[in-house]
Order: C-alpha cells, then structure tokens, then sequence
C-alpha cells in the first residue's frame, strides 16, 4: 500500500483520549488557584529556561486563522519599569477621580501593581495586519485576533501557575504611555501588560473578593439555555 503524503491531514490525526485522573486535577489545579498577584513577588531573577517555557505555552494558544498574532516584549531594564509606574501612578489618580468618594479610600489602600518589585515585566501586544487585512475566520469578527491573544495570555499565566511563578496584570496604564516608553508602533494593538516573577505565597482566594471589594457571582445565575436570559430552571428567564 502506498505511503500517504506527509502533509495529508488525515496522516496527522493522533489519539485523543483524557488526561489521567492526576493530570485533570493538576489542569483544574492551575486554573482555580491561579491569582492576580501584585505584591508576593520575591527579588529572585528568573531563568532563561523558565521564561522561554512560559512564552512557550503562550505562544500555543489557539488563534484564529492560525494567525499567531502575538508578540512579547520583555522588560527588565529599572529606568523602563520606573516610567511604566510612574505612568501607573498619573492613571491610578485619574481611575481614582472617577470613583465615589466612598471608594476612593479603599481603592487607595489596594495594591494594584508590581512593576517595580516583579523582576520582569511583559507587554503582549497584537500584530493586526499578520495575516492580511482580514485573514481566515475574521471576516465577520475582525476582534478575533485580539480575543486569540488573550488566549495567549491565559496560557501563559497558567503555566507560570504551574511552574510556581506568580503574574499580575496591570490594566490601570494609558496606551499612548506605553507607546512612547517602548517605541510600539501604532497598528501593534497592546493586550496585555504584566508583572511575572516567583512567588512563596498567594492568597487562598482573589485579593479583591478577601478586601470586599467585589466577589464572585454565582455561576448558575450566569448560564443561559437556548436563549438570552432564559435560565434552565427558570422558563421565564
């Protein structure tokens, strides 16, 4: 029988069964104690190996098109974290202004950052234009590249869970800051800026929910069935 073509996709079809008992929990261990870590990081620098292992697994999200609209740049350098907090600060201020006055305490007492105490920092942008002007499967939802990196950035932090490495997110920066500190072009769409570095201990639940600042809503009050806002036990809605 003559051999199939290396490239017939049929030939690159492999088993697909679950994962052990052991390796489901430890998947289901990533995602519930993964955290939004801000100020656990310790001083420690981290490895080559480890950073690549991180990029790695960002870098096999799954993306529309198979785009790979991803780009990582990587910040160790003080004086570049020392602008990036400083644009932190005038944002928080500005966050702040908009709040009631009966949050603004609260808000003031969160630590909501670690540019400068996690030893690398990481902005995830989007290359909209990799794959031409629309690309495969974003005809009719151009956002799709940005939503196949937030996959991107999902993988990431779940492996860094994995791996005992701790990552905050830091949404509270002006993008035209980022810009400028970093040279980003303007068709490059910013995702994500994050704080990575090792950490000994987090918390058992979200910070904001053990600060009352908000708390995890309840997940059969946001599964619909067969139409917007008809729950399953509820006919009605």
């Amino acid at each position: 029988m003559a051999s199939q073509p290396a490239n017939d996709p049929e030939a690159a079809l492999v088993a697909s069964a679950p994962f052990s008992a052991e390796e489901r929990a430890a998947v289901y261990r990533a995602i519930h104690t993964r955290r939004d870590v801000r100020d656990e990081f310790l001083p420690d620098e981290l490895s080559e190996e480890a950073v690549m292992r991180l990029l790695d697994a960002a870098h096999h999200a799954p993306s529309v098109g198979f785009m790979q609209p991803w780009n990582f740049l990587l910040i160790r350098d003080v004086a570049l974290r020392g602008a990036v907090h400083a644009a932190f600060e005038r944002a928080a201020a500005a966050e702040e202004a908009l709040l009631p006055p009966e949050r603004r305490a609260p808000y003031r007492s969160l630590k909501l950052q670690g540019i400068l105490k996690a030893p690398l920092n990481v902005c995830i942008t989007c290359d909209r234009a990799r794959q031409g002007s629309t690309g495969l499967g974003r005809t009719q939802q151009p956002e799709a590249d940005l939503l196949s990196t937030a996959c991107a950035v999902q993988n990431f932090w779940l492996a860094a869970r994995a791996e005992g490495i701790g990552v905050g997110w830091v949404s509270i920066l002006r993008e035209q800051d980022l810009r400028e500190i970093f040279g980003i072009p303007p068709e490059i769409a910013i995702v994500a800026y994050l704080c990575v570095g090792r950490v000994a201990q987090s918390y058992a639940r979200p910070e904001l929910e053990i600060r009352q600042w908000a708390k995890r809503l309840p997940l059969e009050e946001l599964i619909f069935s067969d139409q917007w806002g008809k729950h399953a036990n509820n006919s009605n809605g």
